[in-house]
């Protein structure tokens, strides 16, 4: 039951539960469960000990984490113990806590043309302490993304290494690149947990050996990544292509009958509400409840008859269970003062945005609103991504990410004057002009 020394802790890492994050309101403890999956009666117990050592407010991230906000250093060693005896503390050692995302359908989707679960699994036993790459000095912030080709595209998490259906029956390996996914080959589903074996290991050879400086496999050039290809047997495949966005909110058919997916405002979620969540998966459900990629909660099991009263109550508890509300356009991380590291007051902001075009949100045009570059709450891309600077505004990136490079810097007023008459993604493109220079 370790954890690091309180005077040890930085940010800048991958927070888990042996080593939370100091940050603006407190410790950040996150939580990694195998696929997002909790019991109902899991649930109920971190949402309590959110409350009796955190400040009641949790996060759930764009890895389908679970974070516990607000943890002082008295509280920790209590929340420490207890997460330990459920089973919800990582094992020791450096590396990924989890190396893996799965749609939170994953197993029941009938949509699937393989089974993620299974191979999840196998990915996930690579980072286990024993098995070479816990402890090859794989960076913490490097996953895969398992997509079995079903409702739930993986395809804007901006994984490391994306594991999708391929038309052959296969399993296609990609890596984001321009935004979409670069093909870099095919193997069996029996074969591809070795092949990422070599891939993960070949990519951290080449960091312990001076073959590349970066932290990410996903930012590797082409020749490298060609050259783990190879080496990880992989035969030639067709190019990779992006899906489209997944769903945020509504009713999913699940192979055990319906799913709802429960959309919490930027995957702010109150203890309470994660306590309502494990009601309803014990009355409705199958008494678990699923963690989402996409910062909400999956309810699976559900009869066509309860679904219309589970609905209506979550929505009474805060939930967005409409799947065309704007508020599912829009992405925002804890922002300043939450977050230590955030520049800008992002959920604030980010609200005074849609308040400013409410037509562009109503459309689809997606705006990922981040205090920092660092952009926890949203790797992949957006239409319109804004970074807090430490002037308090924005690096502006059309159709990319907070790690792209910005169009131009203007402060949040700035910004409201040239969205304000946008209603399309045309008009979006015409609020800034500067892109055609």
């Amino acid at each position: 039951m370790n954890a690091l020394p309180v005077h040890t802790r930085r940010r800048g890492w991958c927070p888990g539960v042996r080593r939370p994050m100091a940050t603006g309101d407190g410790l950040l403890v996150r939580l990694h469960p195998f696929a997002g999956r909790l019991t109902a009666a899991g649930a109920r117990l971190v949402a309590e000990a959110a409350r009796a050592h955190g400040n009641g407010h949790l996060d759930i991230t764009a890895r389908g984490n679970l974070q516990i906000r607000g943890v002082s250093d008295e509280t920790y060693p209590g929340l420490l113990a207890l997460l330990d005896r459920l089973g919800l503390a990582e094992p020791e050692g450096d590396g990924p806590h989890r190396l893996t995302v799965l749609s939170p359908l994953a197993g029941l989707d009938p949509l699937d043309r393989f089974d993620p679960m299974a191979l999840a699994r196998a990915v996930e036993s690579l980072g286990a302490v024993g098995n070479g790459l816990a402890g090859d000095g794989l960076p913490a912030k490097v996953f895969v993304a398992v997509d079995g080709g079903g409702a739930m595209p993986l395809d804007g998490l901006g994984a490391d290494l994306h594991l999708t259906a391929a038309g052959t029956g296969g399993v296609a390996f990609g890596v984001p690149s321009a935004g979409d996914l670069r093909g870099i080959g095919t193997a069996s589903p029996a074969d591809a947990p070795d092949a990422v074996r070599a891939i993960l290991a070949g990519f951290a050879a080449l960091r312990r050996t001076g073959g590349t400086e970066a932290r990410r496999l996903r930012d590797l050039g082409p020749d490298l990544l060609d050259g783990l290809a190879a080496s990880a047997g992989l035969a030639p495949g067709p190019a990779t292509l992006r899906r489209g966005a997944p769903p945020r909110a509504g009713i999913l058919s699940a192979a055990d009958g319906r799913a709802v997916l429960l959309a919490l405002p930027f995957g702010r979620c109150r203890a309470g509400q994660l306590i309502r969540a494990a009601g309803w998966s014990e009355r409705y459900g199958t008494g678990e409840i699923r963690l989402s990629f996409t910062r909400g909660i999956l309810l699976p099991g559900l009869s066509d008859r309860d679904v219309p009263a589970l609905l209506d109550e979550a929505r009474q508890a805060g939930f967005v269970t409409d799947p065309g509300d704007p508020c599912l356009s829009l992405i925002a991380c804890p922002g300043r003062p939450d977050c230590a590291g955030a520049a800008t007051p992002a959920p604030a902001d980010a609200l005074r945005l849609a308040a400013a075009c409410p037509d562009l949100l109503a459309g689809g045009v997606t705006v990922h609103v981040s205090g920092c570059p660092k952009g926890c709450a949203h790797p992949g891309s957006a239409d319109l991504t804004l970074a807090g600077r430490p002037d308090g505004r924005y690096d502006v990136v059309l159709q990319g990410a907070t790690r792209d490079a910005p169009l131009l810097h203007l402060s949040l007023d700035e910004l409201m004057i040239r969205l304000m008459p946008a209603k399309t993604s045309h008009d979006l493109g015409a609020a800034f002009p500067e892109r055609s220079r």
